[in-house]
C-alpha cells in the first residue's frame, strides 16, 4: 500500500502555479519551488513527477482557471459589446494595477518556452483557440439577438481579437500610456460594428 500524501496537493500546485508565473519556467529553480511549496523534492518528484512536468500540470490549471473566468466576464453583460468593452478595459486595468511583469501564464509560456519546446506550443496555441470559441460564441450571441450585424464573420472577428488580446497582454508588460491603449481597444471594438 502506497504512502499517503502528508500535503495538500491542489495548495501546492497553486504555489507552484504562482511561483511559476511570476519568474517563467527557466527563472524558476527546484529550490525556488521546494521553498514556495513547503515540500521536499522527493515529494515534488513523487507527486508530479519533474520540473516540467510539474509546470506543465501548473499551466493546465492556470488555462482551465483562465478559460473559465474569460466565459463568465463575457456571459455577465446582455450587451455584447459592453461585454467585449469591460473584457478588454479589465485586461488593461488589472495590468496597471498589478504586476506588469506577471501578465498572462499562458502568454508567459508562448513566448518563453512556445519556440523551442513543441508540447508547449501546442498547448498554449490549444489555448487561444478555445479561447477563440468563446469569442466567437459571445460574437454569435450578438448576431442572434440583432445587436451585431448579421454579416458579421463571427470566426474572424473572434480570432483577431485574441491576437489583439495577446498583442495588448504583451504590450502592458511595458507599461505604455493609458491614451495609448485606450485608444488601441477603441479601434480593436470597431470590429463588432
Amino acid at each position: 500500500m502506497g504512502r499517503t500524501r502528508e500535503f495538500d496537493e491542489e495548495k501546492v500546485l497553486d504555489a507552484a502555479m504562482q511561483l511559476f508565473w511570476e519568474k517563467g519556467y527557466e527563472a524558476t529553480s527546484l529550490s525556488d519551488l521546494t521553498s514556495r511549496m513547503e515540500i521536499q523534492r522527493p515529494s515534488i518528484y513523487s507527486a508530479f513527477g519533474g520540473k516540467k512536468e510539474l509546470f506543465e500540470v501548473a499551466l493546465r490549471k492556470y488555462m482551465m482557471f483562465h478559460a473559465s473566468l474569460v466565459r463568465t466576464r463575457l456571459q455577465s453583460n446582455p450587451s455584447v459589446k459592453e461585454a467585449f468593452r469591460t473584457f478588454f478595459e479589465g485586461v488593461v486595468d488589472e495590468e496597471y494595477t498589478g504586476d506588469p511583469r506577471k501578465g498572462c501564464f499562458c502568454i508567459n509560456t508562448m513566448v518563453e518556452l512556445a519556440p523551442h519546446d513543441e508540447k508547449f506550443e501546442i498547448l498554449t496555441r490549444e489555448h487561444q483557440m478555445y479561447l477563440s470559441v468563446i469569442f466567437q460564441e459571445t460574437i454569435e450571441r450578438g448576431i442572434l439577438s440583432g445587436e451585431l450585424d448579421i454579416g458579421l464573420d463571427a470566426k474572424a472577428v473572434s480570432q483577431a481579437l485574441i491576437v489583439s488580446l495577446i498583442g495588448l497582454t504583451v504590450m502592458m508588460k511595458s507599461r505604455p500610456e493609458r491614451s495609448f491603449i485606450h485608444n488601441t481597444i477603441e479601434v480593436t471594438l470597431t470590429l463588432l460594428k
